[in-house]
């Protein structure tokens, strides 16, 4: 798989990359503590340990956050970025292939609803 740099410029940004919002008018920024989800705590534990065993390194992740188009950037949730940026690695670093994820997520997906467990399938793109 390609490793090339695919960022994008945020459009009337200045030549700034999507991630690079620092100063531009975005509204106000909550800063209030809150706990973490369940399904945050998760995808934070999942990063840590795939770091740990050097599957790849944390600017691995944030290379494949800053591909994202603007569109994408702005309309997923911060841990949402980073479980897909995970799902992008692992499959480009050839650690998991499409055929064997999609199966284990199916997998997972009925082990959960055959114990009641309700989930979102919603696909994170």
């Amino acid at each position: 798989m390609s490793l090339e740099r695919k960022n994008s410029v945020r459009e009337g940004s200045g030549g700034r990359t999507v991630q690079d919002v620092g100063g531009l008018d975005f509204g106000p920024i909550d800063r209030s503590e809150h706990e973490l989800s369940y399904y945050e705590k998760r995808v934070d534990a999942m990063l840590m340990l795939l770091a740990r065993h050097q599957i790849f390194r944390i600017d691995a992740l944030r290379r494949a956050v800053e591909e994202y188009s603007a569109q994408e950037y702005d309309g997923t949730a911060y841990y949402d970025r980073w479980i897909r940026a995970i799902r992008e690695l692992l499959l480009e670093q050839e650690v998991i292939g499409q055929a064997e994820l999609e199966t284990r997520i199916a997998a997972i997906a009925e082990h959960l609803t055959k114990q009641g467990i309700e989930i979102d399938r919603t696909p994170v793109t």
